[in-house]
């Protein structure tokens, strides 16, 4: 072997045994969280969702199917499990604090969820690519009636002090301030996050929504939640818009279930099923799809899908 290719070759041989080894947490705490409890998250005594301050990654009342959604950065559809997994009513949820390693930084988090899978509750999975049913957004007959989002207000030099009344969740860009309440019939503005203010409030027995800022993918992302298979963009239109919905009790009775919540009685019967949403008449989100001058249409499309192949209930010891 010449000089060259020796030397190319141990250079390629040096570079795999110098490949940069799996980033995970310095120290991960895992336990048991208790169910999901509508009254205390609504009073702010129960909190859900990850954060990040500094080198700890605060994690809240997470399902498994929730962290290996996000340490793969997929959606609920395209996970497939044990029939245990997807169960919101009995699953087990967990709350996880960890110390990143120095440097690290929010965005790497999945990366070190996707160790703490594998280490913690021996997750193995492989990928496949099915067709599925699925809602195609698209744009109607008539031409999208979206009106574009404003500009974003230029950010304040220093942080605002919270208001009279005002909760404020979370940090820097990321923080989000609620105020108001859905019993004063003014109802409530989140100002912040990435919909930009959002304003919620009961007209006519129906949850009615007004965000600044949307765009397709996260309404996609939104309307999922409501109707029975996933919902693919297929819109073409790449801005953010300002975006109204309307939704019914029916709609937030069922998300609430699938979310392993239970919603006061009243209003109709709790454990009804949700209008099938191929229907437009029986569904509130797909009137409001309309009135946007988009339409949700049935499909098939291939999407990828990680499958299971094992995974503890359990984790391993602290």
């Amino acid at each position: 072997m010449g000089i060259r290719k020796f030397s190319f070759a141990l250079i390629l041989s040096t570079a795999a045994f110098a490949q940069t080894p799996a980033l995970t947490f310095e120290v991960a705490s895992v336990k048991p969280a208790g169910p999901l409890d509508p009254a205390a998250i609504a009073s702010g005594k129960m909190r859900i969702g990850m954060k990040v301050d500094g080198a700890i990654c605060d994690i809240a009342s997470f399902s498994l199917r929730d962290l290996i959604r996000t340490a793969y950065e997929v959606k609920d559809y395209q996970i497939t499990g044990p029939e245990w997994l997807g169960n919101p009513m009995s699953v087990q949820r967990f709350n996880i604090q960890a110390t990143m390693p120095a440097g690290a930084t929010e965005k790497q988090v999945p990366e070190m969820l996707q160790a703490l899978l594998a280490d913690r509750f021996k997750l193995t999975f492989h990928h496949d690519t099915k067709d599925h049913s699925v809602y195609a957004l698209i744009v109607g007959k008539g031409g999208v009636k979206l009106k574009e989002s404003e500009p974003d207000p230029a950010a304040p030099e220093t942080p605002e002090e919270p208001k009279k009344g005002e909760m404020v969740m979370g940090q820097g860009s990321n923080q989000v301030r609620i105020s108001g309440n859905m019993e004063n019939g003014k109802g409530v503005t989140i100002k912040g996050g990435p919909q930009g203010q959002m304003k919620m409030s009961m007209v006519d027995g129906k949850m009615h929504m007004e965000t600044a800022r949307m765009n397709m993918a996260m309404l996609c992302e939104f309307a999922s939640r409501f109707v029975d298979r996933p919902v693919v963009d297929m819109t073409g239109l790449k801005g953010n818009y300002q975006v109204a919905l309307d939704l019914s009790m029916d709609d937030l009775k069922n998300i609430a279930k699938a979310a392993g919540m239970t919603m006061p009685a009243g209003g109709g019967d709790a454990g009804k099923a949700a209008p099938e949403a191929s229907d437009p008449s029986g569904s509130s989100i797909f009137q409001s799809v309309q009135q946007m001058g988009l339409k949700l249409e049935a499909r098939k499309a291939p999407l990828d899908t990680i499958v299971i192949d094992h995974l503890e209930k359990a984790p391993t010891e602290n």
